[in-house]
């Protein structure tokens, strides 16, 4: 590494972690104020505390990584080109292009980071942050258990199959009173079964007391009974655990109550939709803009990195402070085209990749485009 590179990151990674940090001190004091009152309710002590933010914090720099990365780039470049750096940087014959290889490359690894972060870390955090709070509240037993899911039904309509499940434990995949038929009248395989409780067990869906029923002659009646056995593995079940705890996330990630959660992960998306072979038109839409959207949301740093450029190179003695105003407009401008490209898209108005890449393309193409012009 030149040099040059390694005093362009100083120059960059400074200012932000000084942004990265006076945000968190800033959302923690101001997030303290607000629900401290509700911590003294729940009987959280300082320890706790610590540890609820500490388990939300991923979700919280999602959010300011690429706003904390535009401000710090964009008083970095501003500051250089006040004191002429820029270009004498330039008359040495380095190109703005070379110049710029660190940024980008910090920039690429916050997209890496944020892609990390928003598929591993975040999904989980606001359970676990609700665990937190009920740390030391008496269980109600009358609740369902952390993992326990009540009266959940799903369709699979790859393979043309129903299940209705009375009690459903997302982290051992257990089963307690699941039923199982046909969605179509015209199956294969158009048997109904029910059973007292069902595991996965080396990949073979294993019921237990089961009661398997056949179509009956006249299609008006009720099933007629076939089969009455204490064990019964049916490898032709091939929903796995995976899939199904797919389905609960897609689901509560459709109600109001989820609204304020972090988006579902994309391998949750891709199970999903391997579930649900026919989609209604609606759906599809609202799918595939949100599976659109996990891929395009972390290259958000490289579209900073890139539009940044343009702005902060700028010959001039200009204030420092115009990097932060500069900054406060990018990030409204975007958040708008962001917002707006959403709601097109989940509403079939625009197909799924253009909603999601937009921001992302406009910006992009913007910046690399402002920057083959800097003189």
């Amino acid at each position: 590494m030149r040099l040059l590179d390694r005093y362009l990151l100083r120059e960059l990674l400074v200012p932000l972690g000084y942004c990265l940090c006076g945000f968190l001190l800033f959302w923690i004091s101001s997030d303290l104020v607000v629900n401290l009152g509700e911590f003294q309710r729940k009987g959280l002590v300082a320890r706790d505390i610590a540890e609820y933010y500490l388990v939300i914090l991923p979700e919280f720099l999602v959010l300011v990584l690429p706003i904390g990365l535009l401000l710090a780039l964009l008083y970095a470049l501003t500051n250089h080109a006040r004191h002429q750096e820029i270009t004498a940087i330039r008359a040495a014959g380095v190109s703005l292009w070379r110049m710029s290889l660190p940024y980008l490359g910090v920039g690429f690894l916050a997209s890496l980071a944020l892609f990390a972060a928003n598929e591993f870390w975040v999904p989980n955090s606001d359970e676990r942050a609700k665990a937190i709070f009920k740390r030391h509240q008496a269980p109600d037993p009358r609740a369902p258990g952390p993992n326990e899911y009540r009266n959940l039904g799903f369709d699979n309509t790859r393979d043309g199959r129903k299940w209705l499940i009375e009690v459903y434990n997302s982290e051992t995949g257990e089963m307690i009173v699941p039923n199982v038929f046909p969605i179509r009248p015209d199956s294969s395989k158009p048997w109904e079964l029910r059973a007292d409780r069902a595991r996965r067990i080396d990949g073979v869906w294993t019921f237990y007391n089961v009661h398997t029923f056949k179509e009956a002659a006249d299609t008006n009646a009720p099933p007629v009974p076939a089969l009455q056995t204490n064990v019964l593995a049916v490898p032709e079940f091939s929903e796995t655990p995976e899939e199904i705890n797919s389905e609960i996330k897609i689901s509560e990630s459709k109600t109001l109550r989820a609204a304020k959660k972090a988006d579902v992960p994309i391998k949750d998306l891709v199970n999903y939709l391997r579930l649900h072979s026919v989609l209604s038109s609606s759906d599809r839409a609202w799918l595939y803009t949100k599976l659109e959207g996990r891929l395009a949301a972390p290259w958000t740093c490289v579209v900073v990195v890139l539009i940044a450029i343009p702005f902060g190179v700028a010959g001039g003695r200009r204030n420092v402070f115009v990097g932060v105003a500069s900054s406060i407009i990018i990030c409204f401008v975007y958040f708008v085209l962001l917002q707006v490209g959403l709601a097109l898209g989940t509403s079939g108005r625009l197909p799924p990749w253009l909603a999601a890449w937009f921001p992302n393309l406009s910006f992009g193409l913007a910046g690399l485009w402002l920057t083959a012009r800097v003189r």
